[in-house]
């Protein structure tokens, strides 16, 4: 292995390499990453080596310093992957490790050229700029010929993270049959829109979407845009979250910026239609901020700004873990908010197989007894979840 962090020492040492790329894993790992990039960039006037590292459809970033670099890949080479490319502009280096550790090099002719160094260069959306998107410009995003109107941009972003995050679930959806998808608290539905015209128009999905809102003003425009774009699958109805009853099962359940308990009753909604996907960006949690009590958060909690935003996160935790006792698999990402508000966070929860429930149980219990809370989701859903928190505190005395 000595060849291989030698040419790796001379290759970052003298800024050498246009791209590392590693592959061949040395053991399956059905949730670890598979290929890892390694690409320069600059950052902050310094240079920096991009490690992208390729999880199915998903890759996560990491930008180190040439050392840190240098250390890594041959970690990397080390304990994950048998072969590897490092390209320059002079030659190809080809690395191949056999199963008894041994290591070869072979050169071969230049693939490559130049690097690309800038880090912030321009990023290609799913919703491409230049490429106009009906429902995009009789929102007033784009203009007729696809270009994003400048005080629009914000909202074309969020508008595609949106998209992103639909894309990195869409294997969790039910094939074969039609989906039926419920976005509650739909408002103006930027969001509605992009996600029909995703699944239906690029993805090819058999859909339909029903648009839930409180406001008949908002959902009779969304209704007149739908028919004006022959979004003949998408539906908008007047209504409030917990009352609603018009469908029996539902494959995906989006809930943006719904309000305070608004959101558990959306949450509820969907675990009992069992949808298979989760959506939900939490608004105004204000349910557990007179709850919470904590002699030893009391420095932190006797602040109200403090209080207030801890109450948030520990109602989204609260959330996310409630969902994961009922069969989900739950994560908490950052969402590019419209309103540059700082709730932006987004419960993303898809089913999934079986989990230590009791553990998660015990673990829930402890942390609602140290809070004082009593949430409510824990209360809507208490037909699933006593069962599972009495045998927990059976367990705990």
């Amino acid at each position: 292995m000595e060849n291989i962090q030698q040419l790796t020492a001379e290759l970052l040492s003298s800024r050498l390499l246009i791209q590392a790329t590693l592959s061949q894993l040395r053991k399956s790992d059905p949730e670890g990453f598979s290929k890892v990039i390694v690409k320069p960039v600059e950052l902050k006037g310094a240079l920096h080596y991009q490690f992208s590292y390729f999880y199915g459809k998903k890759v996560k970033h990491d930008n180190l310093l040439p050392e840190e670099a240098e250390r890594r890949l041959g970690v990397l080479f080390a304990d994950t992957f048998r072969q590897g490319l490092y390209q320059t502009a002079s030659a190809d280096y080809q690395i191949l490790i056999s199963k008894k550790n041994k290591a070869a090099v072979l050169k071969k002719p230049a693939t490559k050229q130049t690097a690309e160094l800038a880090h912030n260069r321009k990023k290609q959306y799913v919703l491409e700029e230049g490429r106009p998107v009906p429902f995009l410009v009789e929102l007033g995003v784009m203009s007729p010929e696809g270009r994003v109107l400048a005080k629009k941009y914000d909202k074309f972003r969020q508008i595609n993270r949106f998209v992103e995050m639909i894309a990195d679930v869409v294997q969790h959806l039910p094939t074969g049959r039609t989906l039926r998808i419920v976005d509650f608290g739909c408002g103006k539905s930027y969001l509605t829109f992009a996600l029909y015209y995703y699944l239906k128009d690029l993805q090819g999905f058999d859909i339909e979407i029903t648009g839930l809102d409180l406001k008949e003003d908002v959902i009779r425009h969304c209704s007149e845009l739908a028919g004006k774009l022959g979004c003949d699958r998408l539906h908008f109805r007047v209504g409030d979250i917990a009352d609603y009853s018009a469908v029996e099962q539902a494959d995906m359940v989006v809930t943006l910026h719904a309000c305070d308990t608004a959101t558990d009753a959306a949450l509820e909604k969907a675990v009992r239609w069992n949808a298979s996907v989760i959506m939900s960006v939490p608004c105004c949690q204000h349910e557990l901020m007179p709850q919470v009590k904590s002699s030893v958060l009391s420095p932190m909690l006797e602040h109200g700004i403090i209080k207030e935003r801890f109450a948030s996160l520990a109602t989204d935790a609260v959330r996310a873990r409630l969902l994961e006792m009922v069969g989900y698999r739950t994560q908490l990402v950052e969402f590019i908010d419209m309103e540059h508000t700082p709730k932006n966070v987004l419960i993303r929860a898809v089913k999934a197989g079986s989990a230590d429930v009791a553990l998660l149980a015990r673990e829930y219990l402890e942390f609602k007894r140290f809070l004082h809370i009593d949430p409510y989701l824990e209360r809507a859903l208490h037909d699933r979840l006593a069962p599972l928190l009495a045998a927990a505190a059976g367990e705990g005395t």
